[in-house]
Formats: C-alpha cells, sequence, structure tokens
C-alpha cells in the first residue's frame, strides 16, 4: 500500500510542513530592494573614488580617506564620551530617570562617525551630513516615526494569534478525515 502524494499545483509542491517546518517568508517593503541598494552603493563608492583619484592624484585620495578616517574616529569618540557621561549621570543616586531635557541621542552622532571613518566618499558626504544638527533631528524624527508604525500591532491583534494558535496540525502535515461518534448517543440506523 502506497502513501499518497500530496497535491502539486502549478505553482510546485506545498510548502514544507511539520513541527519545524516554517512557510517562505516574503520580503517586505524596502527589504525587498536592499541588495540592489547595497551594490548600487559600492557602485557609487568606486565611481567617484576613480573621479576624485583623477583629478588629485592618488596621494590626494588617501589623504582624504585619512582625514576622514580621522574625524570619524574623533566624532565617535567624543559621542562615546558623551553617552558615557550621561549614563554616569543618569545612575547617580538621586537622579531623575528619563531622556536628557534637551533629547539629543548619541545614536545618529555615532553613525556619522563610522561613515566617516567607512573608506568612500559617498558614505563621508552622509557621514557630514548627519553632523549637522537640523539633519539629525530630521532623521531622528523618520526614524523614531518608522519604529512606532513598526511597533503598532495588526489589525486583528490578539484574536489574530488566537486563530493562529487554535488551528490543530499533524506533525508530519497530512489531514485525516473521519467522522465524530459520540458514546452517549444511540446509532442513527437502530
Amino acid at each position: 500500500m502506497t502513501t499518497p502524494q500530496p497535491y502539486e499545483g502549478p505553482a510546485g509542491p506545498p510548502p514544507p510542513s511539520g513541527p519545524g517546518a516554517r512557510p517562505p517568508r516574503r520580503r517586505r517593503g524596502a527589504a525587498r530592494f536592499l541588495p540592489l541598494v547595497v551594490a548600487g552603493w559600492v557602485v557609487l563608492e568606486v565611481w567617484l573614488l576613480i573621479e576624485i583619484g583623477s583629478r588629485v592624484g592618488v596621494l590626494g585620495v588617501l589623504a582624504l580617506m585619512v582625514a576622514g578616517a580621522v574625524l570619524g574616529a574623533v566624532v565617535v569618540k567624543r559621542a562615546g564620551r558623551r553617552a558615557w557621561r550621561g549614563l554616569s549621570e543618569a545612575l547617580q543616586p538621586g537622579a531623575a530617570p528619563g531622556a536628557r531635557p534637551d533629547g539629543s541621542g548619541n545614536a545618529l552622532t555615532m553613525l556619522a562617525g563610522l561613515l566617516l571613518i567607512f573608506p568612500g566618499f559617498a558614505s563621508d558626504a552622509l557621514g557630514l551630513l548627519l553632523l549637522l544638527p537640523p539633519v539629525r533631528s530630521f532623521v531622528r524624527r523618520r526614524v523614531e516615526r518608522a519604529v512606532r508604525r513598526a511597533a503598532v500591532p495588526d489589525q486583528l491583534g490578539g484574536l489574530n494569534t488566537a486563530f493562529t494558535q487554535a488551528r490543530i496540525h499533524r506533525p508530519d502535515g497530512k489531514v485525516v478525515q473521519g467522522e465524530v461518534v459520540r458514546e452517549d448517543e444511540p446509532p442513527q440506523g437502530s
């Protein structure tokens, strides 16, 4: 006796099932294009390096790269010291818990420093832009809005989770057809 094979439709076999199997996940939104963006960024960096190198020479490019890395290291070091000082002040007895009164954070400043350390002129330009307070506050607002939007549960909230948990599957993914027979009722045929 052979076991029946699952139906294979025009899209191929059904997704794997079983205790550890998960359906394939689709990338959402911008994550779908992330590899393309990274490849484009690398091409832009190499093109800028060649263009600037043809104008100022190899030593000029090397000097600009070293200057960017040193500036980035200084920015990261200052932001790290500021973060450590803020942590020390927050841990002092009697210190008020909560955010800093001016609302400034160090994450975007450190990101700016890291972009300056990273070799390439496009990343240096982006790092220098992030050092400007208006640009930093604009980026901070956009990131906060995106995080708030991502943290909101879906429309069904807890119901969706309850329905998902209420579904019962056999470990091998097979559907067993049958009838419900109650012991307390007499059979219908007699």
